[in-house]
């Protein structure tokens, strides 16, 4: 329920995915919540998205080339059949325990050049998460047309 009433408003979602062996497997299984996620972020409008592989400290070796282009290629492969155009999207490794890729470039991940994303208002590309962050646009606001907004509840209040 959170993740919908979140997801319904929202101009950019952000997929974290665990980079550690098991962890990854279980989430973009075919009931993993890595794919819910991706799913309902879609359904729900989002069409900006950026995908964290965290956990890049647990991967055997520790920050793993191999393992984040592994995961990368099998997210692309998940959200493309979704909707999604992977070259859209930011992929960034990152260790949210150390704060690698998180708001500046990690020493620890040599081989990570960065990221680039290619859309039609434009091409983006950084280093870490926040400047993929910093990279979103923000969607146009039809502000001239008729208030929309999302209903999370409705409560009763006795004597009115």
């Amino acid at each position: 329920k959170n993740m919908i009433t979140g997801t319904s408003q929202a101009d950019c979602a952000v997929l974290i995915v665990a980079a550690g062996t098991g962890e990854f497997e279980a989430g973009i299984s075919k009931n993993g919540q890595t794919r819910e996620h991706a799913l309902l972020a879609f359904t729900l409008g989002v069409k900006q998205l950026i995908v964290g592989v965290n956990k890049m400290d647990s991967t055997e070796p520790p920050y793993s080339e191999s393992r984040f282009e592994e995961i990368r290629k099998e997210v692309s492969t998940y959200i493309k059949k979704i909707g999604y155009n992977p070259a859209a999207v930011a992929f960034v490794p990152i260790s949210g325990w150390h704060g690698d890729n998180m708001l500046e470039p990690s020493t620890k991940m040599p081989w990570f050049k960065g990221w680039a994303v290619e859309r039609k208002e434009g091409k983006a590309d950084g280093k870490c998460l926040i400047e993929a962050l910093d990279a979103i646009l923000p969607p146009a606001r039809p502000t001239e047309k008729p208030l929309r907004l999302p209903l999370q509840d409705v409560y009763k209040i006795g004597g009115i």
